[in-house]
């Protein structure tokens, strides 16, 4: 099956990270850092985005819904629909924090800053 862009619907987590993450506007974000899987219903709780610092000193570590990544061959990264304000007052903590038990909260947390839709309802 493939999306609207002509890209298939699956896609390898290993593919996904690393991939720069920008706004609407082409301005960079940040990158994928990691994807949170919840093994039990096998979603994705969250895609793990870093933003700021300088060559990894000083970055954050935002959880972003995946719902919330779109993916632009022309561009060649993900395109969101916030702004790096709305990024800079996100939920974020360490890559450990955030997945501390089962990530959950974090999960909710992002969702709501988002405004995103819950996928488990």
């Amino acid at each position: 099956m493939t999306t609207a862009t002509g890209h298939t619907t699956a896609i390898r987590a290993g593919k996904a990270i690393g991939t720069d993450v920008y706004d609407s506007t082409g301005k960079k974000l940040g990158e994928v850092k990691d994807i949170v899987l919840e093994k039990t219903s096998n979603n994705i709780l969250f895609a793990v985005v870093s933003f700021g610092g300088v060559l990894g000193v000083g970055e954050k570590y935002h959880p972003v819904p995946w719902s919330e990544l779109d993916y632009d061959p022309k561009v060649g990264g993900y395109v969101v629909s916030f702004t790096a304000d709305r990024l800079k007052d996100a939920p974020s903590d360490s890559i450990e924090a955030l997945t501390k038990d089962d990530g959950r909260a974090f999960r909710d947390r992002a969702f709501a800053h988002y405004g995103t839709k819950p996928y488990w309802h």
